[in-house]
């Protein structure tokens, strides 16, 4: 067993990638899954409230803090294991930096996990809300996840199609009751990446879309593409102060597209057309192309400019330094009111909002 206790009131701002959070009552780093298991179940004998966290890339904590336990997992590594037909399994600690793994694996020529290149976080985060990225989401090569469910007491495995994997969820998303302690996936051992899917990558690989290429060319190209967004973690880039795409990209009923269309058409022109995917429950729309015609661009700037939109991202919403949550929060609103004022669609946030709210 092994676990770190921080002294008080440790600043969570120190552990998310936006900067940004109050303090915590108690803070505890836990490098084994024994660690783990005590620590979730010593708060849970107390009556104390829990916050799990991982790489920090997926919340907004709120400037009071957390008035509990914060268990920070760090527990680290992974096995693979090879059959004759070249498939290999991946058992991964859930504390594990999850790019770290897509390099190595990529390194050693194994496909499967490419197009998730420089998404920042931990691996147990990923099946949570099935990550996903340039065509590919976590849940297509995911096998099972480990977990401890805190109802029973007990540590069990749930197959992928019991964790209910949808468009950046699954039925661990949004729920204390369960605590991922690893992940197993599926890689392929050809040195291929899976079928390129996502137009914009496959021009910068120059190939046409369903070909499977040197994993180590997506992983470049996707690379390249996330740091022209700013979506590549660097401690000198407030556009990288973030929690990603702070949206999600809208799922509207068939029977709704048309009004939005007239919407959109009412304020930007007929002659320009709304980006739109086939998605289950309705059409997706894309967050982002409906951010920029509400009148939001790249850079808007929020409260005192302490917050902005990404300069190259509107997805994005930054620290530009001496920022609060309540800064980015502000931002946040402003920007879902204006889609919804103009186009009648509601947006959503993609992170998990930690004692406080839009």
């Amino acid at each position: 067993m092994s676990t770190v206790e921080t002294p008080t009131r440790a600043p969570l701002s120190s552990y998310t990638t936006l900067r940004l959070g109050g303090t915590a009552r108690r803070f505890v780093t836990a490098t084994t899954d024994d660690a783990l298991l005590s620590a979730v179940q010593e708060a849970d004998r107390a009556g104390t409230p829990l916050l799990l966290l991982g790489g920090g890339s997926n919340l907004v904590v709120g400037d009071d803090g957390f008035d509990g336990t914060v268990v920070r997992i760090a527990t680290e590594g992974w096995t693979l294991d090879r059959d004759a037909a070249g498939t290999v399994v991946a058992d991964i600690a859930a504390g594990q930096n999850w790019d770290d793994f897509v390099a190595s694996v990529v390194g050693e020529k194994l496909g499967g996990v490419e197009c998730l290149s420089g998404i920042p976080g931990s691996v147990g985060a990923t099946p949570i809300q099935n990550v996903g990225a340039y065509g590919f989401e976590i849940g297509a090569s995911l096998v099972s996840v480990r977990c401890f469910d805190r109802r029973s007491g007990e540590v069990r495995t749930m197959s992928r199609d019991e964790l209910g994997l949808g468009y950046r969820t699954s039925v661990l998303k949004g729920t204390d009751a369960a605590v991922v302690l690893g992940v197993r996936i599926e890689l392929n051992g050809d040195g291929l990446s899976q079928p390129v899917r996502y137009a914009e990558l496959a021009r910068a690989l120059g190939v046409e879309v369903g070909e499977r290429v040197p994993t180590g060319d997506v992983r470049e190209a996707v690379l390249g593409l996330r740091r022209g967004k700013g979506m590549v973690l660097d401690a000198d880039d407030h556009d990288t102060w973030s929690a990603g795409s702070f949206f999600t990209n809208p799922i509207v009923a068939e029977a709704d597209v048309a009004d939005v269309v007239a919407r959109v058409a009412s304020v930007v022109g007929d002659d320009v057309a709304m980006p739109r995917y086939p998605a289950d429950g309705g059409v997706k729309l894309s967050a982002a192309w409906l951010i920029e015609r509400a009148g939001f661009g790249k850079g808007h700037r929020g409260p005192g400019g302490r917050v902005s939109l990404s300069t190259k991202h509107t997805l994005a919403l930054t620290n530009r330094g001496s920022a609060t949550t309540a800064d980015l929060l502000a931002l946040a609103a402003e920007v879902r009111d204006g889609v919804r004022a103009r186009f009648g669609v509601s947006l959503h946030p993609e992170p998990l909002l930690i004692n406080c709210a839009m």
